[in-house]
């Protein structure tokens, strides 16, 4: 049995809080998803920022950007994508159990990661395509609708690659 001293030495473990960032972010994803589905018709836009910024309703079969969207074996694509989502979330949850001992940038980043596959694969289970809402228009340019789940992804992917910069800096 260890003592209070010892106890007291170690840090506590975040695990807990990492998965409840995922749990979160699948939470947001799922609520956001169905607001706009009730609040807006299907292909209608809402518009926030006039030339900037609208909240959407629009369905993507596809993968990031609508990748793969009009295939011609729509099916494939689907358990493609939905078996690439549920083994990278596995892979994801693995490396959280075992780093997150600690909250840093990469395990922050994998939570968000975790919460944004497993948010959009049930999409995919469920329906068949995924609800992308987000909008955004900068000058000329069009970026391709997006979700919740893209976001924390795409944020994810951000803080593992800036935590790798950083720590390759140091060694």
């Amino acid at each position: 049995m260890a003592d209070a001293t010892t106890t007291a030495a170690r840090p506590a473990d975040r695990r807990g809080i990492l998965f409840l960032v995922s749990i979160l972010i699948v939470v947001l994803d799922r609520i956001t998803k169905i607001a706009v589905a009730r609040a807006i018709p299907l292909g209608d836009a809402h518009v926030v920022i006039p030339k900037v910024f609208r909240i959407t309703h629009v369905l993507n079969t596809g993968a990031a950007f609508s990748l793969f969207g009009d295939s011609a074996s729509p099916e494939r694509v689907r358990w493609l994508l939905i078996s690439f989502s549920l083994i990278a979330a596995f892979i994801v949850a693995i490396v959280l159990v075992r780093m997150g001992r600690r909250i840093t940038a990469t395990t922050f980043g994998l939570a968000l990661i975790l919460g944004g596959a497993i948010g959009n694969a049930y999409d995919r289970i469920r329906t068949g395509a995924v609800i992308d809402f987000f909008e955004v228009h900068i000058v000329h340019y069009h970026w391709p609708d997006f979700n919740v789940a893209d976001s924390a992804i795409v944020v994810g992917g951000i803080l593992l690659v800036l935590h790798s910069l950083v720590a390759a800096r140091e060694q």
